[in-house]
Parts: C-alpha cells; sequence; structure tokens
C-alpha cells in the first residue's frame, strides 16, 4: 500500500498563508503532491485573497523541485448539475456541458498554462466531475491522458487514459493493498486539520510517492474488485442522499 499527495484549487487569489503554510509542512517530511492549479479562476468562492503576481513563479519554483502540476479545468465555475462518470458531486464545470464548448474550456486552460511556461499533464476535473466528452475535448485541445479521479485500488487505463483513483478525503490509514490519493484543500483547513495531517505524516511519511514516481507505462484495465469498489461507493453515496 502506498499515498499519494494532491492539492487542489491553486490559483492567483488562494488563501495564500495556509498554502504557504502546508507547503512547508510537505517539504518537511518530502511529500511531493500534485498540485490542481486553476489557469482562469471566475469562481468567487476561490478569491480568497488578492491576486499576487508572484503567483505563476511560485507554481513554477513547486514543479522544479519535483511538485506535479496539473490541469484544473478552466475557470472552476460549476454550470450544471450533473455528475458525469465520476459523481462525486451534482455540480460541474465539465459534466454535461457540450463538446465544444468543452474543448475551448480546455483550449483556454492549456493554453493559459503554456503560456506560464507550464505543460501539464494530468487533468483535475473541478467538483471530480466529467464526461466522456472531457475525455474527448482533453484528446482534441491537449496533449493530457492522465486523469486524477475515479474509485480504484491501482491506477488503470480507459478510453486511451491512465486513470489514478482519488480515494480519501483526508489522511487516513488504509490496510489494503493499492495507490491511495488523499486530497486536500488548504483553503479551507484549520489549525486542527494541519496538526492532525502532520501527526499522520510522521508515522507514514515513507509510505509515500510523487506522481512521477509512478510506473504507468503497463498500466492494465480496471480490475473486477476495483469495479466492486467504484460501485459499491457509489451505492453508498446514493442511500447516503
Amino acid at each position: 500500500m502506498k499515498y499519494l499527495f494532491r492539492l487542489d484549487d491553486a490559483c492567483e487569489t488562494m488563501n495564500w498563508e495556509r498554502w504557504l503554510k502546508m507547503e512547508a509542512l510537505l517539504d518537511k517530511y518530502n511529500i511531493k503532491p500534485l498540485i490542481a492549479v486553476i489557469p482562469n479562476n471566475a469562481d468567487p468562492g476561490q478569491k480568497i485573497d488578492p491576486p499576487r503576481e508572484t503567483f505563476w513563479q511560485w507554481v513554477k519554483n513547486l514543479e522544479q523541485k519535483g511538485w506535479e502540476i496539473g490541469l484544473h479545468g478552466n475557470n472552476h465555475v460549476f454550470q450544471t448539475k450533473e455528475g458525469g462518470i465520476n459523481p462525486i458531486h451534482s455540480r460541474s464545470e465539465f459534466a454535461g456541458v457540450p463538446l465544444t464548448e468543452q474543448k475551448n474550456k480546455i483550449k483556454k486552460g492549456v493554453e493559459k498554462l503554456k503560456s506560464e511556461g507550464l505543460n501539464p499533464r494530468i487533468f483535475v476535473a473541478p467538483g471530480h466531475t466529467f464526461d466522456l466528452n472531457t475525455l474527448k475535448a482533453l484528446k482534441a485541445e491537449s496533449d493530457i491522458n492522465i486523469v486524477s479521479d475515479t474509485m480504484g485500488f491501482m491506477p488503470y487505463k480507459k478510453h486511451d487514459f491512465v486513470f489514478i483513483p482519488q480515494q480519501l478525503g483526508q489522511a487516513r490509514n488504509v490496510f489494503l493493498p493499492g495507490i491511495f490519493t488523499m486530497c486536500y484543500h488548504p483553503h479551507g483547513m484549520n489549525d486542527k486539520a494541519f496538526y492532525n495531517l502532520e501527526q499522520f505524516l510522521i508515522k507514514n511519511k515513507n509510505k509515500f510517492l510523487s506522481f512521477q514516481e509512478l510506473n504507468l507505462s503497463q498500466v492494465k484495465p480496471k480490475t473486477i474488485i476495483s469495479k466492486l469498489l467504484s460501485f459499491s461507493y457509489f451505492q453508498f453515496r446514493k442511500m447516503r442522499k
């Protein structure tokens, strides 16, 4: 069993104090996460601090020390109430949006990151929600063929994409074989959340991989046991609703 670490919603107007606190914490334990960057943020909920001109240089500095930079949609504005093929939530920037519009979103997002000297290889959907048209848009408008999301025990290949499952909303011990991604949103963390995370890292820092350490060259289709995990998880979510 190994862990991956993912951070969502990096943008010029993020809560800089908490993000820098997270950066220092992960550096302390040599954890190299995937950081999901919003290229053209228009989400009022992500406009927390005044924008900093140093944001893009900061992102490039993270990349240089081994952090993985992911494309987090385009503007992070949810415009449908659909969950698509990974219905974690019933809201989406992508799921249910026409293909032409999704292509435009991907194109704008990729162009923005490339203009800042970044070339993402992983897609991270805002709200975890996307559909098959999102994958078509990624094929048409980018070189991205890896998606961080869905349920499963190990990375798997489907629709000509490699999916790296994202199963955990916070740090917790998992006693099953597989690779488990935990996802944090630093702007929503309080002191207790940082404390709990550090206690976990103290005990488990040697169980973490960076995304760059993953061997994705021989990824196979989703296993039956991963399909059962996915089915059970989404059935449980339906029951809770």
